[in-house]
């Protein structure tokens, strides 16, 4: 399969904390991988400098064959995201906002309608986004994030603030998305990561610790679960502190 996203030797810094470390990294369509890791192991800052929002410090990010530095609307235009927190406007109604962030991306009403759809929340179209609840807007978020049917999915903690009917449902729609499209999921969550992606990269301290299927996570770490491995391949710091 063609490649998505192509990191070579990227690196991000704030001040004294290196939060990324000279990452290389491939993504292929047709793929679903988990950043696994800690809090704090740089998964969130790599997903912020792939979607073009937070600038590198060194390294080049290449998304379906595009410099995002040197040509970051080409690259852009691949890419739907779901940040951390999902930032939305509190006092827009739910369609109102989906309506506004489709005209910003040249989009049409039935794009709106397919992510309403897609995302089940036909029930709060009309409720202002300061009234719904974490699980709501999260999936308020993920809606946003598929209105242009985009090639390349950055999902930063998708399933965070859902009930296990939400996360099922949402799950298993990351899992059909996941046949054509690429897919990088950002996540803390073990079954998330075993049970919905096909390759795992576990990340510490913002370096690469591990790459590869559920399997050979395991081989490499000499474990039996996945549980065991994240233990064995991660370091645990009380007083450890770094963006995610």
């Amino acid at each position: 399969m063609k490649t998505a996203i192509t990191l070579k030797n990227l690196s991000k810094t704030y001040g004294e904390n290196k939060a990324v470390q000279n990452v290389s990294l491939s993504v292929r369509y047709g793929e679903i991988i988990a950043l696994l890791g800690p809090n704090g192991a740089g998964k969130s800052t790599l997903m912020n400098m792939i979607s073009g929002f937070v600038a590198p410090t060194s390294g080049i990010i290449e998304v379906d064959g595009q410099n995002i530095l040197e040509k970051p609307l080409a690259a852009k235009e691949k890419i739907g995201f779901l940040p951390e927190g999902a930032p939305l406007y509190p006092d827009m109604s739910v369609l109102m906002f989906l309506r506004y962030m489709a005209q910003l991306r040249n989009l049409h009403e039935n794009d709106v309608q397919n992510a309403v759809k897609l995302a089940k929340i036909e029930n709060v179209l009309h409720q202002k986004i300061e009234t719904l609840s974490k699980g709501y807007c999260r999936r308020v978020g993920f809606a946003q994030s598929i209105l242009s049917n985009p090639q390349i999915l950055l999902l930063d903690e998708p399933t965070d603030g859902l009930d296990p009917n939400q996360k099922d449902h949402i799950r298993a729609l990351i899992s059909q998305m996941g046949k054509n499209k690429a897919i990088l999921i950002s996540t803390h969550l073990l079954d998330e990561a075993q049970n919905v992606c096909s390759r795992i990269v576990l990340i510490d301290q913002g370096q690469i610790k591990a790459d590869g299927s559920c399997k050979e996570i395991l081989k490499q770490a000499g474990a039996k679960t996945l549980e065991e491995a994240f233990r064995n391949l991660t370091t645990t710091r009380a007083d450890a502190q770094g963006k995610d």
